[in-house]
């Protein structure tokens, strides 16, 4: 249900968000509702300026993954975030420890294949720390 009263704040990070995802290839939204393990319109109301609905500071995290927010933009969309919901940010792992690792992966000549095989090793990159005890 699109709001009749706004919350400027909201409007703001929805507003970034939104952006972003816009920038993004055709079917990161549907791809955002898998991670999440929701319908995409749960997403659309969630990531979209014209709804009340605030999105969940624990959905953050994969929202970044599968988004592919650069570190701009997630600092960006966090200090607009924050300030909607002051306190309310989960640890996102700003202060987790970590290193970069480049891997040389194929090249499947399908933008769709590669972002398949990316998403599953981040992912189990992911499993494997906090298997280990390491970041998550």
């Amino acid at each position: 249900m699109a709001r009749e009263t706004s919350d400027e704040t909201v409007i703001a990070y929805k507003t970034i968000l939104a952006g972003i995802l816009d920038n993004r290839p055709s079917g990161t939204r549907q791809r955002l509702a898998a991670a999440l393990g929701k319908h995409r319109s749960f997403v659309t109301q969630v990531t979209s300026p014209a709804y009340d609905t605030p999105l969940p500071a624990r959905h953050l995290p994969t929202i970044f993954r599968v988004c592919h927010f650069s570190p701009a933009e997630q600092e960006r969309f966090l200090l607009a975030y924050q300030q909607a919901h002051p306190g309310k940010l989960p640890d996102v792992g700003a202060g987790d420890k970590v290193r970069p690792l480049t891997l040389m992966a194929p090249d499947f000549g399908d933008a769709k294949k590669n972002r398949i095989f990316d998403d599953a090793v981040a992912e189990f990159v992911r499993k494997m720390a906090a298997l280990t005890g390491g970041a998550e």
